[in-house]
């Protein structure tokens, strides 16, 4: 194994309570979605590219509304997620670290152009990554930008560590092995390996 690449949301932080305050804070400014989204609405959608979450979130807006609703809940989450961040999950700095003295590491997540780097802005963690992608810079999908990643980078033979069904699929479909995070938001029932907690990764690399 020369590398790894991580998802982000469920994975390497919970940033759900951030990005509730900021879509909820958009949304109320809108007068054509009378609702508040709870954290439990915002977990249901994790791991999901960002096109799906708005038709899940707002069913009953035309295409171009629930567009520009979602550039707006976007523009002001990156904004937010810079200033506040989230919550690491326990030890991630430390692992991290020490990972990145053996391994190439990266991220690959459905998230909007933007989020990533708020995410290296307020938690300081940008010097561990060699790379990221995501498909609001790509149009990609999950598999599609882990293998441009591979690509990019000429990884040999890396993992795909995740939290969700659809990042099985993605490893999948890029062909490198899953390593279901099992403390995030997703159910999974095949995978490589499993860790229960981040600092198991030490354990199996």
């Amino acid at each position: 194994m020369d590398s790894i690449i991580f998802d982000l949301d469920g994975t390497l932080w919970d940033s759900v309570d951030t990005v509730a305050s900021s879509w909820n804070r958009t949304i109320a400014r809108n007068n054509q979605v009378d609702k508040t989204l709870t954290r439990e609405d915002l977990e249901g959608v994790m791991g999901l590219q960002m096109e799906e979450i708005s038709k899940r979130l707002f069913p009953n807006l035309k295409t171009t509304d629930r567009q520009q609703l979602l550039e707006d809940c976007c523009r002001i989450e990156n904004d937010d997620i810079e200033k506040e961040g989230g919550v690491l999950y326990d030890h991630v700095e430390d692992i991290l670290k020490k990972l990145s003295k053996k391994y190439k590491l990266f991220i690959v997540s459905n998230c909007q152009d933007g989020y990533i780097e708020a995410f290296y802005k307020y938690h300081k963690l940008e010097k561990y990554f060699d790379d990221f992608e995501n498909p609001g810079r790509t149009g990609l999908s999950k598999g599609e930008n882990i293998q441009l990643i591979i690509d990019r980078n000429n990884l040999s033979d890396p993992v795909y560590v995740g939290d969700t069904e659809g990042d099985r699929k993605a490893a999948m479909n890029a062909g490198v092995p899953f390593v279901y995070a099992k403390y995030g938001f997703g159910q999974v029932s095949e995978y490589d390996e499993v860790i229960e907690r981040f600092d198991e990764l030490v354990k199996l690399y």
